[in-house]
């Protein structure tokens, strides 16, 4: 077991999919360094943590700013001397018809989704080569397997970040740097309150409440994927409820 004492970075852990990895992880022994946007949810996970006995600590960031995601890494680091895994979950879902023209919503979409995992990786691919080992995750998702109709930019960004992940995999993995995607179906997560469409908001709310997956059934998944030996590499991890069929 390859899990206690890892340093596990995390962002967009202050709920859902995040927050149940943190939790998670920690039980595990696991040596935390999680962010998010929003302080408070963020302080309330490092004390529910806290009080568990787990070890946690964390820094407020913006995954849309480069500047924000590098202080991040360089403050976990810092923290504590070094870093396995970088674990890039923060995600939107502004999913609408594309003919409703909703530019500032894709724009948004590609700068968490996509920019958000290149800034993560040009942040710590250095410290993990000067490290010799580490382990970039990423929150992909069924999006990036399956298209569905107003879900176009939102599957665009999940196939983006799968040609990313794979393309670190090849390049990096000769160094014992390890690439893991993680892409889950419909999760029972606040991600729906991202929709842009009202109505496609309240269908996907329904939906996930109806057959979504727990976020501890994803954290599960990432558990996994960090607790083998250093020289497997689990590519990609691809769960839904046993009911979704797309």
């Amino acid at each position: 077991m390859s899990v206690k004492g890892k340093v596990v970075v995390i962002t967009g852990a202050s709920s859902g999919i995040g927050a149940a990895t943190a939790k998670k992880l920690a039980d595990h022994g696991a040596r935390l360094f999680v962010g998010a946007r929003h302080a408070q949810p963020l302080q309330d996970l490092v004390t529910t943590v806290q009080a568990a006995g787990g070890t946690i600590a964390s820094q407020p960031v913006d995954v849309t700013q480069e500047t924000s995601v590098k202080a991040f890494i360089t403050a976990a680091h810092a923290h504590y001397g070094r870093l396995d895994v970088v674990y890039n979950n923060a995600g939107i879902m502004p999913n609408s018809p594309l003919s409703e023209g909703r530019v500032a919503d894709w724009e948004a979409a590609f700068q968490v989704n996509v920019m958000g995992v290149l800034y993560g990786i040009a942040a710590a691919l250095p410290i993990m080569k000067r490290q010799g080992f580490g382990q970039f995750i990423a929150t992909d998702s069924n999006a990036g397997h399956v298209i569905n109709p107003n879900a176009a930019v939102y599957a665009g960004t999940k196939f983006a970040l799968r040609a990313i992940m794979d393309a670190l995999r090849q390049e990096e993995g000769p160094h014992m740097i390890r690439s893991t995607m993680i892409s889950p179906g419909n999760v029972t997560t606040n991600l729906w309150q991202s929709v842009g469409n009202t109505g496609l908001q309240q269908a996907v709310r329904q939906r996930e409440a109806a057959i979504g997956l727990r976020p501890e059934d994803v954290a599960n998944a990432v558990l996994y994927a960090i607790d083998q030996p250093e020289d497997v590499g689990i590519d990609e991890i691809l769960l839904r409820p046993t009911v979704q069929q797309n």
